[in-house]
């Protein structure tokens, strides 16, 4: 996912460009603090302090320049109207965080108001097109045939994008459609630009599984996937990038 977003940035904005970015739910910092390093003004917004406090820590230990490019900020994203004047940023991330969401519309317009004209909104959620895959491919079968009629989630224990969890195993989560999202984005005036599939072949592994010597081939293989019809459809996963008008 961060070869996709890296893909956006660059195919937007000029090369050597310091963008304002803000990472809304932010968990632990990882992407936050990877655009950071790259050079960008990083504001995260995170309300779990747990999560507030590993990413302290791990900001901590960077050179003084990087620490200077980040800021954190204890903070509900549904109120980034409270924190921010509208068309402060960039590039707005939203990571793993509508699945928590019972109405993500306000959150959404929340966030494409935080956008300057022309700047990249980049969603990570749950697909809501797939949810018959993995219980399917694990021979549940009265699962598989609920989920193709629910936007219910209930997942494993999964280490996310930005180091926290995606969700916690017992506790169902909301996906989202595909073309529900599209016709949100472009209410929103932020119209969905691509897509990509996330967790095409892996969300089945275990964590950790594979071997290291075989990473860089399955992130090729993932990544290819994930640009691909019709793979990236039955993708765990998916990564909308909408772009302000």
């Amino acid at each position: 996912m961060a070869r996709q977003l890296d893909e956006q940035i660059v195919g937007r904005f000029p090369v050597g460009r310091r963008l304002r970015v803000l990472d809304v739910g932010m968990g632990r910092g990882t992407q936050a603090l990877r655009l950071a390093r790259a050079g960008h003004q990083v504001t995260g917004l995170e309300r779990d302090a747990t999560m507030i406090a590993t990413a302290r820590a791990a900001l901590a230990g960077e050179p003084e320049g990087i620490r200077e490019r980040m800021r954190i900020i204890e903070g509900d994203g549904r109120d980034t109207g409270v924190h921010f004047l509208p068309g402060s940023f960039d590039v707005v991330l939203c990571h793993g965080v509508l699945m928590y969401v019972e109405e993500p519309d306000p959150l959404l317009a929340g966030l494409a108001r935080m956008l300057a004209p022309g700047g990249l909104l980049s969603l990570l959620v749950r697909n809501g097109d797939a949810l018959a895959m993995r219980p399917g491919l694990s021979g549940d079968w009265a699962g598989a045939l609920a989920g193709f009629d629910t936007t219910a989630h209930r997942p494993h224990s999964r280490t996310d994008v930005n180091g926290g969890t995606v969700s916690r195993p017992g506790h169902d989560v909301r996906a989202d459609r595909l073309g529900t999202l599209t016709a949100t984005l472009a209410g929103i005036g932020a119209p969905l630009h691509t897509w990509y599939g996330v967790r095409v072949f892996t969300d089945t592994a275990a964590d950790g599984a594979q071997p290291q010597h075989d990473l860089e081939i399955l992130l090729a293989v993932e990544e290819k996937a994930g640009r691909t019809d019709p793979y990236r459809g039955v993708a765990a996963l998916l990564h909308l990038c909408g772009v302000r008008g």
